[in-house]
């Protein structure tokens, strides 16, 4: 497994409307939000890494939690000719500017059924096609496990063989366990990142820090095997191998 550290340094300031309408709907929920602003430029670049790696041919894409579209942005400005990307965002505030960047952005001109925004959550979206990319933005870190487990699962039903995964998590989350006000939320967390590290042993093939963003983060990126691969699934002990 390749792992790297990444640190982007010019990073282009997100625009003002975007910081703002991201704040506003943090303050109502930061535990579906899962931050307090949007992706940099960089984590942008690095989540979507799977697709200028093939940039050759038309991929199929899906991108889960997009929020305010900052990695969107980077997906439509990226797609190779021919590819078509789906977006899943169960936030209807937020696919309302989904839906204007995809009707207005200039490498869409004349061609916006290559993008689709999707009302709803990933775990429901009933797709028509299998992708070679996934790239999700959602914030497991604060998701009940059985829930990260569904979410997961469902992510390597939608990929293709061979096809590729991205998401994040924010660095610091083991320190921050110890200053969790419940120990029901220290063990919920603790849960999380033991079924994600069940995920990562199995497929993993590279991780990468990215130090410009608010807060620094670390993307991994998983691969669907070619083969079934035997063996129980991850369990919430990341053990059963």
């Amino acid at each position: 497994m390749d792992n790297r550290t990444t640190s982007h340094d010019r990073v282009p300031a997100q625009p003002h409307a975007q910081n703002g309408i991201f704040l506003i709907e943090a303050a109502r929920d930061i535990r579906t939000t899962g931050a307090i602003a949007p992706s940099s430029a960089a984590l942008a670049r690095t989540l979507t890494e799977p697709v200028r790696a093939q940039a050759g041919r038309p991929l199929d894409i899906l991108e889960a939690g997009a929020g305010t579209g900052a990695v969107t942005r980077t997906l439509i400005s990226q797609l190779p000719q021919g590819s078509h990307l789906d977006v899943a965002e169960a936030n209807p505030r937020f696919t309302s500017r989904l839906h204007h960047l995809a009707t207005t952005h200039p490498h869409l001109a004349g061609h916006g059924r290559r993008a689709r925004i999707h009302t709803e959550r990933v775990e429901d979206l009933d797709a028509d096609r299998r992708y070679d990319v996934i790239v999700s933005g959602l914030p497991f870190a604060n998701f009940a496990p059985d829930q990260v487990e569904t979410i997961m699962d469902r992510y390597l039903e939608l990929l293709r063989p061979g096809g590729t995964l991205t998401y994040f998590a924010y660095l610091g989350t083991r320190q921050a366990h110890t200053l969790l006000p419940s120990r029901n939320q220290a063990r919920r967390r603790r849960a999380v990142e033991e079924i994600l590290t069940g995920y990562q042993r199995r497929y993993a093939t590279g991780c990468w820090r990215v130090w410009a963003n608010l807060p620094p983060a670390e993307v991994w990126q998983l691969k669907h095997p070619m083969s079934a691969v035997p063996g129980p699934r991850p369990t919430a002990a990341g053990t059963g191998w």
